[in-house]
């Protein structure tokens, strides 16, 4: 450990850190800084500064205006007006117009490996109406959860002239128009971006560069804040909350979280989608032998709230129904005689990061008192999703960093056609209710859709969901204007050093 603080410091140090300069310590290294495909939450750090988007949310989830200035939803829920922000310009000076933002949406849907493209499958067509307005008509009248799309990555706007000349390369040279411009990126080590004098709200940016260091030891991360090389440490670990409270050098930042921690089973993705993906009684009393509450009280001092469904216990979506179940070892290893599976060997993926790492260990022990070994095997947080995509797994211990509407925690994952549903699963009563969540204009029955439709997740158990969040983000207490977000995003505006 004190090896990789010292390499970590002898990176960080040479010449005193500039007035100008804010440093960040993120989670791991962010795959393609391209909006389309990006999907590790740690990139949409940078991507925040690099690519404004059409909304943005505020900290109770509304939506706010960016480049996008207002909007107008036919009656029908069939179409959507947008209205844009005039004097708009990409970093590379191309301007912003109707055109651009219909041109983001097409690669959206068109291009190879897009992540984004069932976000946004509801769209139709696309009518230029003049520079600054874009219709858009939806198959289906869910233009409000169309809205709420267009404030994540979907929403996000990259120059088209950009996009067009580097191709499936843009994420090495990322081209937007946020309030930095991207400077050089060097892998495992820094990606440095730079204010843009150009940007429509320039004024309510203050630091002429940032500076993102992935760091993947949390306590390392936490040692370079308190040492001052970071002014900003995301992910805290709440084990390390006291002595944080306890040093003046640094103050906490706390929002609930919308994403959940999950292990996620492969149940039909290629042949090692057989272990677990032959039995339903195998998930279930894999889920047996785990007693959730223990593991948040012990790993995460109580700072975390268990959970068993892609929303957590406090939202109005949450099926009380089904509450989170306690540990029964005997239930387990029933389960797993009448499977056929007594001595049930399986695989877990985890990323080297320090919560992730410890709880799979707790686990481990868990199971292995159920009669179920659990073999653990480090990987890279980019490298475990690749494996998960391709079927090269049996279980991968994951992160969804969660989203607004309940669908952005439901459909990518569990809909048969979903582009993050690695453990290949189906199940055509819950793409039916999936789509009447979608299409649902009024609370109550979008609550009962996403009900019924978390029953069957907790039935079929494609993902055991394993607790929520809160979000500690670790600053300098000399930084100001830091404003903590339940989708655990840095925003830059108005940030300073006192």
């Amino acid at each position: 450990m004190i090896r990789i603080l010292a390499l970590l410091l002898a990176l960080l140090a040479g010449p005193v850190l500039a007035q100008g300069t804010l440093r960040i310590g993120i989670n791991e290294d962010p795959d393609a800084l391209d909006p389309t495909t990006n999907r590790l939450a740690s990139g949409r750090q940078p991507l925040t500064a690099l690519c404004d988007k059409l909304f943005d949310v505020s900290t109770s989830l509304e939506l706010v205006p960016m480049l996008a200035t207002g909007h107008e939803i036919a009656p029908d829920g069939l179409s959507v007006l947008l209205r844009l922000r005039p004097d708009v310009r990409f970093h590379d000076g191309e301007v912003f117009d109707a055109e651009a933002v219909r041109f983001n949406l097409d690669r959206h849907l068109t291009t190879t490996g897009s992540l984004r493209r069932s976000e946004l499958s509801a769209l139709d067509s696309m009518e230029v109406v003049d520079p600054l307005t874009l219709r858009i008509r939806l198959r289906r009248p869910q233009a409000y959860l169309f809205l709420i799309i267009l404030a994540e990555r979907s929403g996000m706007m990259v120059s088209p002239k950009a996009a067009r000349e580097l191709g499936e390369r843009f994420g090495s040279r990322p081209t937007c128009a946020g309030p930095y411009s991207f400077v050089e990126r060097v892998p495992q080590g820094r990606i440095v971006v730079q204010r843009f004098p150009g940007h429509w709200n320039a004024a309510a940016y203050h630091f002429d560069r940032i500076e993102y260091l992935p760091i993947t030891d949390s306590t390392v991360r936490l040692a370079a804040l308190r040492s001052g090389e970071l002014q900003i440490a995301e992910r805290i670990t709440p084990t390390d909350l006291p002595q944080l409270r306890a040093d003046p050098r640094v103050a906490i930042a706390a929002a609930p979280d919308l994403g959940f921690h999950t292990l996620r089973l492969n149940t039909g993705n290629g042949p090692r989608g057989q272990v677990l993906g032959r039995d339903p009684r195998i998930r279930r009393a894999i889920e047996a032998a785990i007693d959730r509450r223990v593991m948040v009280q012990a790993l995460f001092d109580n700072q975390y709230v268990p959970g068993n469904q892609f929303v957590n216990p406090q939202s109005q979506y949450y099926d009380p129904g089904r509450p989170v179940p306690g540990r029964d070892v005997a239930l387990a290893r029933r389960l797993l005689r009448e499977a056929g599976a007594a001595n049930l060997t399986f695989t877990l993926l985890v990323p080297a990061e320090r919560e992730r790492q410890e709880a799979a260990q707790f686990i481990q022990a868990m199971l292995a008192e159920a009669g179920i070994t659990m073999n653990l095997e480090t990987q890279d947080n980019a490298t475990m999703l690749q494996n998960g995509q391709r079927g090269r797994f049996e279980a991968l211990f994951t992160f969804w960093s969660g989203r607004p509407h309940p669908d952005g925690n439901s459909f990518t994952h569990f809909s048969c056609q979903g582009p993050q549903n690695d453990s290949r699963y189906c199940n055509e009563a819950l793409d039916r209710l999936l789509i009447q969540g979608q299409e649902a204009t009024e609370d109550g029955p979008r609550r009962e859709a996403y009900r019924a439709a978390a029953r069957i997740v907790a039935d079929d158990r494609p993902v055991i969901v394993l607790w929520h969040r809160r979000t500690f983000t670790g600053l300098s207490a000399r930084l100001q204007g830091f404003v903590a977000h339940p989708d655990s995003t840095i925003r830059l505006s108005g940030l300073r050093m006192q």
